[in-house]
Order: structure tokens, then C-alpha cells, then sequence
């Protein structure tokens, strides 16, 4: 008998390990033509798991505070036995994972499957993005180096820019007026626990609702089978549709490895506060499209300052984009076609910004 074999009987015997998993033997999976497209959750919540197993690693050498946090990475980076791989891996994935969340969320809005009754998982779904930006965001500044003090600066400013309660937010992120070493402290304490959690909490409502109302299909696909139900076609979730996911998240890992081993994620300079910010400072990719359009914006635009109203637009696109699905409703015909419509400019915005934004200086 085999050691699986034995541990499993024994896990068996004690929580009733064949009643847990039958929930699992039930579930399908719908194949169709587009049914690729059901990786990208997976793969997301594969490079998620990989960030915290990284992250608790890192955590064992990494000192957060600004007279020791630029020398910890350097350390980790070159002294410590293949602290420099699980560095890069974690900051490789975190951008794979970021660009893996953004191809779900307009997966599942071209296949529409964000109609009822799934409304709660897109909108679990477009938080848990957000959570994903917060967590690059947070990150950025933990080596200390140079570009990540000035782009923290320069994001921080732009929240400021908040009407009424700008000032408090920039204070509540700095921990004071400047982004100094408390800053720093604060910015660990939600990248290493606020964050984890509410993302650790939510990812779970997320995968309960996901396997509450199971796995939707695209309209024509629905219509297909409903006009001929012997064309419906699917597959067990277990093990049959998960050994495809694991195939998924080797390849995955393969293209993470490849990444990290072939492209170091570099160090930089330690940070100077004092020092001029350097000439055409960027944002990370993920947020290069609204950066890139608040630089376009003039300074004034009729009375309110251009910043301001973009980011004024921003925060508004962003509330609109949770409540996308319930804009769906049998009376409005319009809907359907103005959520498609937005998803087609929202995608051509985004990457044509993020294109300018990389070759403008």
C-alpha cells in the first residue's frame, strides 16, 4: 500500500476525507470552444499562493526600516543561498499575477460572465484587482532605492489630491507629511498583513461564490445548448479539469522561472530624501496609464485644477467598473451592448496609454 494511500485512509478515517472532497466530484467544468479562458483564475490564485510562500521567506531576512532595508535586499540579494531567485520570483510573479488578474477580469467581461446571479463574483473580483494594484503599490518601496522613494512620493501626491480628505489620506499613507522611514514601516505593515488578509478573506468569498453558482458559459454557447441539448458538453472538475490547471501552473512557473533566472529583479540605489528625483521617473506598468494621462491633462481645465479632475475620472471609472453587472437588466437593452462597449475602449485606453507612456520621456 502505497504512502498516499495510507494517509489518506487515515485522514479518511478521522474528518471523513470522501465526504469533503465529494463536492469536488460533482462539479463540472462546460467545454466549449472559448473554455480556455477558465485557466486565468487558477493561474492568478496559483502566482498569489507563490507571492505568500516568497513573501514568508524574504520576511526572514528583510529589516524594515530606512537605515536597514535597502542593506537587507542587497543582502538577500547577494549573500544569502538563492535569496536572489526567490527575490526575483516574488517580484516577477507579483507583476505575472497583477497581468493574469487584468486578463480575467475582461475574460469574464467578453464572455459575460458576469451576469446573474454572478453579480457578487465580479464584484469580489474587480476588489480583489484593486487589492492586487495596492499590493504592487505597497511593495515598490520596500528596497528603498531610489525610483521606488520618488514614484511613492509622486503616487501619494496624486491621492492628495483627493477633494476634502486628499491631505488626511496622503498622512494616513506616510505616516506624517514626507515620505520618510515611517512611511516605509507603515507601507510593510499593509503589504505583510492588512492586505494579506482582506485579500485572504475575499479570495474565499470569491472561490465559495465561484463554486456556489458554478462556472457560466457565453450566451451563444448557451443558446447552442439549449436549442440542442445533446451538443452540451463538460468535464469533471476532479481530477480531470484540475490536472489541466496543474498542467497550466507548471507552465506558469516555467515562464516565471525563465523570467527570474534570465532577468533578475535588480536593486537599484539607496534612496536619498534629500536628493533631486531622477529625470523621467515612471510608475510601474500597471498604473503607467493613468499616470501617462495625468500628464497629458493641463493644468487647469475650465476652473478645477486638470489633476484633480482626472483623478476625479479615475475613481469614478473605478466605482463604475465594480457595479458593471448590475447595469444588466432585462428592461435596459442598451446594457448589454454599452458593458461590451466599455470593456473594447476601456482595454484599447488602458494598453495604448501604457504603450505611450513606456516611450515617452
Amino acid at each position: 500500500m502505497s504512502a498516499f494511500v495510507v494517509i489518506r485512509d487515515w485522514l479518511d478515517e478521522r474528518f471523513g476525507w470522501a465526504e469533503l472532497i465529494a463536492p469536488l466530484k460533482h462539479k463540472t467544468v462546460p467545454l466549449h470552444r472559448l473554455s480556455y479562458w477558465y485557466f486565468l483564475g487558477g493561474i492568478t490564485l496559483f502566482l498569489f499562493v507563490l507571492q505568500v510562500c516568497t513573501g514568508i521567506l524574504l520576511l526572514l531576512y528583510y529589516r524594515a526600516s530606512a537605515n536597514e532595508a535597502f542593506e537587507s535586499v542587497q543582502y538577500i540579494s547577494t549573500k544569502v543561498q538563492f535569496g536572489w531567485l526567490i527575490r526575483s520570483i516574488h517580484s516577477w510573479s507579483a507583476n505575472l499575477m497583477i497581468l493574469t488578474a487584468f486578463a480575467h477580469m475582461f475574460s469574464v467581461l467578453f464572455l459575460r460572465s458576469y451576469r446573474k446571479p454572478r453579480e457578487l463574483t465580479w464584484v469580489t473580483g474587480a476588489v480583489l484587482l484593486f487589492l492586487s494594484m495596492g499590493f504592487g503599490f505597497s511593495g515598490y518601496l520596500l528596497p528603498w532605492n531610489t525610483l521606488a522613494f520618488f514614484a511613492t512620493k509622486v503616487g501619494t501626491d496624486v491621492a492628495g489630491q483627493v477633494p476634502f480628505i486628499g491631505h488626511f489620506i496622503v498622512v494616513f499613507l506616510r505616516g506624517g507629511e514626507e515620505v520618510t522611514g515611517a512611511t516605509l514601516t507603515r507601507f510593510f505593515g499593509f503589504h505583510v498583513a492588512v492586505l494579506p488578509g482582506i485579500t485572504t478573506l475575499l479570495l474565499a468569498i470569491h472561490v465559495l461564490l465561484v463554486q456556489r453558482f458554478g462556472i457560466s458559459v457565453p450566451p451563444s454557447v448557451e443558446k447552442q445548448w439549449i436549442a440542442d441539448p445533446s451538443a452540451r458538453s463538460e468535464m469533471k472538475f476532479f481530477p480531470n479539469f484540475m490536472l489541466r490547471e496543474m498542467m497550466a501552473w507548471y507552465i506558469a512557473l516555467g515562464v516565471l522561472g525563465v523570467l527570474a533566472a534570465m532577468s533578475p529583479w535588480g536593486i537599484g540605489a539607496k534612496a536619498e530624501p534629500f536628493a533631486s528625483a531622477p529625470a523621467g521617473i515612471k510608475p510601474e506598468w500597471y498604473f503607467l496609464f493613468m499616470f501617462q494621462t495625468l500628464k497629458l491633462l493641463p493644468s487647469k481645465i475650465w476652473f478645477i485644477d486638470g489633476e484633480l479632475l482626472g483623478v476625479l475620472g479615475f475613481g469614478l471609472a473605478g466605482a463604475v467598473w465594480v457595479f458593471l453587472p448590475f447595469l444588466e437588466q432585462p428592461r435596459w437593452q442598451w446594457a448589454r451592448v454599452f458593458i461590451i462597449g466599455l470593456g473594447v475602449f476601456a482595454l484599447a485606453y488602458m494598453g495604448s496609454m501604457t504603450v505611450y507612456g513606456f516611450i515617452a520621456k
